[in-house]
């Protein structure tokens, strides 16, 4: 549990709280999540977990309308404008962290998806359950301030041959608090895949605090790729948190392009025998955006396997924070795993904070973490200037090299061709 601090912008967001209509499905996580934001409070700036990445402070200057956003205009041309060129996926459309059904476009043929207020009896058992309001200050504010979202549901041994494309909207409103929830539950023997993408309307601040709590069945094989590209005044604190049970497989990829200031607290619990974790991220920043990437692998059990590298280039006076826990328990003998975070620092004035992280408690495990930082290779360069290639290409080249082995997870072809011309396009066209 983080160590926290009550502060001013906890007592604004309480007393938004009390002013909100209490669903009663959800008293009892509310409560709790309630009861955390009163006696702990947003993190301070001497809080650990938060120390390189003030959010609180954030806050206090850039939000001024502590409210929930009402709905935004959102027209079907700016969904088409937001779709992946060439991907064939199903598209669930949310308005300022609220699921708008009739602009959606899919078809429940793999899976079903339900609002939070209509959410089934046996999935409650799943909400507020796998992230959890006491791990972090955030998700219990979110979870104090949701008012409804979504739960989908894959049946058991359903292949979802089509990605579900969450595309989600945002825009300042009447209001700058914007609260997304996201209940997955991938039964036995289930396949599936999900991209997340985010939208800036306009220029103007909003801050976006989203959970998303995912449960990977037995045999059950989830991939999960998100995209955050927004505005240069967007706030967001992003809690994902998966339970990966018996021989299944979790896979994540995560690209950060631009926003003001970005949290990403990505967690996976490895909860059996068989399980496999995998995290990959990369972060281009430029200008003033921040980036802090948070992850957490927790192995329980033996016979599991993670995988997690992250790379970032940084320019300007862009910053950067990379923080990677690896928990090995004393049950979990026979683990793999493997953590490394990588850096290219284009400018004198950007700043990158690093730090990976083991802790083991089992003797028969293969673990491994590490970091570098540092500046495009003088030689490479070179090399490639006397074949004749100009400044700005060989440059852009070798950028591209090293941002392109996290390009590499993306098996979606459509997807991926998408990404290059993203990381291209920011990189500088070569």
């Amino acid at each position: 549990m983080t160590t926290l601090t009550k502060n001013k912008i906890t007592d604004s967001f309480i007393e938004l709280i009390a002013n909100l209509p209490k669903p009663d499905q959800f008293a009892s996580i509310k409560n709790t999540a309630l009861e955390v934001l009163q006696s702990q409070g947003l993190p301070a700036p001497k809080a650990e977990e938060y120390k390189f990445t003030g959010v609180s402070k954030k806050l206090e200057s850039a939000i001024s309308n502590l409210k929930t956003p009402q709905k935004a205009s959102v027209s079907s041309e700016m969904i088409q404008e937001a779709l992946i060129p060439g991907l064939d996926a199903d598209v669930l459309v949310f308005n300022n962290g609220q699921w708008d059904k009739e602009a959606s476009d899919y078809k429940e043929e793999n899976y079903s998806i339900t609002r939070l207020t209509e959410i089934p009896e046996d999935a409650v058992q799943f909400l507020g359950k796998i992230a959890k309001p006491e791990k972090d200050a955030f998700t219990a504010l979110n979870t104090s301030l949701f008012q409804d979202g979504i739960y989908l549901d894959v049946p058991k041994n359903k292949v979802v041959d089509r990605p579900i494309l969450f595309l989600y909207f945002n825009q300042a409103n009447e209001g700058q608090v914007i609260s997304p929830r996201v209940l997955i539950h991938t039964e036995g023997g289930s396949e599936a895949s999900f991209i997340e993408k985010i939208i800036s309307i306009d220029e103007e601040p909003y801050f976006l605090n989203g959970v998303t709590e995912i449960n990977v069945g037995e045999n059950a094989h989830l991939t999960y790729y998100k995209f955050q590209d927004e505005n240069k005044s967007a706030i967001e604190v992003n809690n994902f948190e998966a339970d990966v049970h018996r021989d299944s497989t979790f896979s994540s990829v995560v690209l950060s392009l631009q926003g003001d200031m970005i949290r990403n607290n990505l967690s996976l619990n490895l909860l059996d025998s068989g399980c496999e974790g995998n995290m990959y991220g990369l972060y281009l920043l430029n200008g003033n955006s921040h980036v802090d990437n948070h992850t957490n692998v927790d192995h329980t059990m033996p016979h599991s396997d993670s995988n997690e590298l992250y790379k970032g280039i940084l320019d300007n006076k862009s910053k950067g924070v990379f923080n990677g826990k690896i928990f090995v328990r004393q049950d979990a003998q026979k683990t793999n795993a493997f953590q490394q975070n990588n850096n290219i620092l284009l400018s004198d004035d950007a700043i990158i904070h690093t730090k990976p992280q083991l802790e083991i408690w089992a003797d028969d495990v293969k673990c491994s973490h590490g970091c570098t930082t540092g500046q495009l290779d003088d030689e490479a360069l070179y090399y490639l200037r006397t074949r004749g290639i100009g400044k700005d290409k060989a440059k852009g080249l070798l950028l591209y090299a090293f941002a392109g082995e996290i390009l590499d997870h993306i098996k979606n072809e459509a997807l991926k061709e998408y990404c290059i011309q993203l990381v291209q396009e920011r990189l500088g066209k070569f």
